[in-house]
This record gives C-alpha cells, sequence and structure tokens, in this order.
C-alpha cells in the first residue's frame, strides 16, 4: 500500500489539482499563453523603468559631480579634509569650503555660493530687517510727552480767548476728548502747545497739579534691546563672512560673535524688566545693573585670551547659560507681583515661547542635525547651523513684539497712584 506522502502519491495528487487559468479562461488551450505573455511584456516594462531610473540617477550623480568640480574650480573651493585644521568645524559638511584667501576675496564671496553662504545671508538679512523695524519703531511710536507743558504763543492765547466760554465748559466737565475735539476745530493757528496746556488745565482743575504725567512711558529700554539685537546679527553675519581670511583673523574674530551674542541676551531683558517693574524703581534698577553685569563678564570671557583654552570652557559656557537663566527671576517675580494683569500672563507665555525657539535651536545647532543623518547633503542650504541661526532671528522678532506689548500697556496704564 502507498504512502500518501511519497512521491507517486504526491505526483498523483498534483495532477488532480484543476488549473485555475484554464477555468479563469474557460478552458480555452490558449488562454495560458496569452496570458504569459501580457505578464511577460509587464515584466519588460518593469525592467526598462528600472534601468531608466537608475541611468537617470547616475546621470544625476554625475551631474552634482561635474557641478561640484566646476564650482570648486570655479570659486577655488576645497574638500572638509583639504581645510586646515582652524577651520575644520562639522565633519558632516563634506564640500564648498572656502580656503584662506585675502581680506577683499573673502569680503567679495558674500555674494558666492559655498557652504557659508546662507548662514552669512541668515543673519545679515535679519539685520537689515531690525534696521527697518528700528526705523519703523522710531516712526510710528509716539514720542514722550515732557512733564510740564510749554506757554501758549500769543496767536495761541488769541484763539483761547475767542473760545474761551465753550473751552471752559469742557474743562470743567473734565471732558478732555470734547476739549480736543473743541482744539481741533479752532484752526491751523492752534499750535500743540496750546493742547498741552489745555491738558496741564484740566489737571489742575482735577486736582493732580501743575504736572502732567507723561503721556506714554519712556522708549530707551526698547531701543537698548533693538541696538543689541543689530549688534549681534551684524558680527554674526561679519564672522562668518571674514573668519576664512586667516589663522589669526578667525581667532579674534569669533570672540566678536560671542560678544555680540552676550549683548543681545543682556539687552533682552530691558524692557520686560524696565515696564514689568516701572512703579517699581528699586527692583527695576537692581535687575538691570543685575544682568548688565553678568552681561560685562560674559564680554570679557570672550575677549580675554586667558579664558580661550580649553580648561576654561565649562566656565565660558556656565557663564553663558547663567545669563540666559537669569531671566527667569524677574518673570517669576512680575507674576508675583502683578498676577491681576492680564498683560503680564500674555507676555510671559511669549517669552517662554521665544526661549523654547532659542532652545530649539540651540539643539540643532549641538546635535548636527539634519547633516550628521546624510553627511554633504546639507552642504550648501539645511544644515543644523543654518536652522539654528533662523530660530535666533524668529526668538528676536518674537521679542521685538514682545516690547510693543509692554509699551502698549504702560502708555495706557502708566503707574497707579
Amino acid at each position: 500500500m502507498d504512502d500518501p506522502l511519497s512521491a507517486s502519491g504526491l505526483r498523483r495528487r498534483e495532477v488532480a489539482v484543476p488549473n485555475p487559468t484554464s477555468d479563469a479562461d474557460g478552458g480555452s488551450p490558449s488562454a495560458s499563453p496569452r496570458r504569459s505573455g501580457r505578464f511577460s511584456e509587464v515584466v519588460e516594462q518593469l525592467e526598462r523603468a528600472g534601468s531608466s531610473v537608475k541611468e537617470t540617477l547616475e546621470r544625476a550623480q554625475d551631474q552634482a559631480s561635474e557641478t561640484w568640480k566646476a564650482a570648486k574650480k570655479r570659486y577655488h573651493l576645497m574638500d572638509f579634509h583639504e581645510m586646515p585644521a582652524y577651520l575644520q568645524d562639522n565633519e558632516f559638511i563634506r564640500h564648498y569650503y572656502r580656503g584662506e584667501m585675502p581680506l577683499k576675496h573673502a569680503a567679495l564671496s558674500l555674494f558666492k555660493v559655498h557652504n557659508e553662504t546662507l548662514n552669512i545671508w541668515t543673519h545679515f538679512l535679519g539685520f537689515l530687517l531690525f534696521v527697518a523695524l528700528t526705523i519703523y519703531t522710531w516712526r510710528t511710536l509716539p514720542l514722550p510727552r515732557p512733564s510740564l507743558p510749554h506757554i501758549p504763543s500769543f496767536v495761541d492765547l488769541l484763539h483761547l480767548r475767542q473760545h474761551f466760554p465753550t473751552i471752559s465748559h469742557a474743562l470743567e466737565m473734565a471732558d478732555l476728548p470734547h476739549l480736543r475735539s473743541l482744539l481741533t476745530t479752532m484752526g491751523d493757528g492752534v499750535s500743540a502747545t496750546l493742547e498741552d496746556f489745555a491738558v496741564a488745565a484740566q489737571a489742575l482743575l482735577a486736582g493732580k497739579g501743575v504736572g502732567v504725567p507723561q503721556l506714554v512711558v519712556t522708549r530707551w529700554p526698547f531701543f537698548v534691546f533693538l541696538a543689541g539685537a543689530m549688534t549681534c546679527l551684524l558680527s554674526s553675519a561679519t564672522c562668518h563672512l571674514l573668519a576664512c581670511h586667516s589663522h589669526r583673523t578667525s581667532a579674534i574674530i569669533w570672540r566678536f560673535d560671542y560678544c555680540g551674542i552676550a549683548v543681545m541676551v543682556a539687552t533682552s531683558f530691558f524692557p520686560p524688566v524696565y515696564y514689568s517693574f516701572l512703579c517699581d524703581p528699586l527692583w527695576r534698577y537692581m535687575y538691570l545693573i543685575g544682568i548688565s553685569v553678568i552681561g560685562l563678564c560674559c564680554i570679557a570671557v570672550s575677549l580675554i585670551p586667558t579664558f580661550q583654552t580649553a580648561k576654561w570652557r565649562t566656565f565660558r559656557a556656565s557663564m553663558f547659560a547663567g545669563m540666559g537663566m537669569a531671566g527667569i527671576i524677574p518673570c517669576l517675580h512680575k507674576l508675583a507681583v502683578l498676577p491681576h494683569e492680564s498683560v503680564v500672563w500674555k507676555t510671559t507665555r511669549l517669552e517662554a515661547a521665544m526661549g523654547a525657539l532659542y532652545l530649539i535651536g540651540a539643539l540643532f545647532y549641538s546635535t548636527r542635525i539634519p547633516e550628521r543623518w546624510k553627511p554633504g547633503t546639507f552642504d550648501i542650504a539645511g544644515s543644523s547651523h543654518q536652522i539654528f541661526h533662523l530660530f535666533v532671528l524668529a526668538a528676536a522678532y518674537l521679542h521685538y513684539n514682545t516690547g510693543l506689548i509692554y509699551l502698549d500697556w504702560r502708555d495706557k496704564t502708566g503707574c497707579p497712584p
């Protein structure tokens, strides 16, 4: 008796299995060759498509190689392993390096393609942006009024005498909007000093004394921040542009890059601290003096050659980290003393977002992502340092808008009596 698993048994079972192709084609004897022919055609088409894709990739690789050779020859660019040791900073950026060159050529490389091009332009354009913001802010924000009014001119007094009954009634009713409306309709002969004088008269009638409080708060802390931001962005762009000149230039110029960072961080404290503690001069000046001293220490650490050695690396990093973390103290303080102010909570959220932007940018910078995942791919665009620059610029712009919120808040509220 045959074993059901024997070879003959398997053969008999295989013979008994129906042909699905024959069933599907209605048992036509020519269906199977037709199906086989179509399958072969599909396979051939896939093979041709695969060969085409492979040829396209090979051509693209050859084209990239030719582009790199042409750029290297035209712009005198180098590979990472060809660079002097002091310019070998990121081993995941493989190509498009500028070698040592005269200062003039280094400056003119601003308009050439290399692996520092976007590092330069991200912060140089950021510098131009903050120049434009400074001019715009200076021209559009109302400037502080003097605390004492100017004496009206003789012409103003004549107009005041002519309209005295109506203006006197407005003053007695303490109706400042109506008073300003009346002054506007009195004609071109009325100068702005008459409005100041009328406001002073209203304050006197209201029992607030002869002096008139400033209608808007001082602007200098806000412009200190803008100056610090421009200093940082310009120094960063300059360092990336000229560092390839020589070893000595590179060693000196990167110190000023760190100084620019210290200036920007320190000046960023001025608007939130000054306007949060506008009514508390003791804490206001204590915080401002403290952060200024820390900033000066960071600048000194960046400039003095002794602190540039590896021995002091941890100390340098601690100084900058401490300056950044110092912002938490006045932030918590303002929440404690002004918990009822919705603006305080809003600005705190914005400042936390600003800190998060700086932190995310620093993570890209320190981990060297994404170029470490695919070295050589992000030599021109998309490297971690360029991403870091964009996050710094975004954080600075967010801080600018937060400063405007502080100004608007204090313009409206001032210091309550």
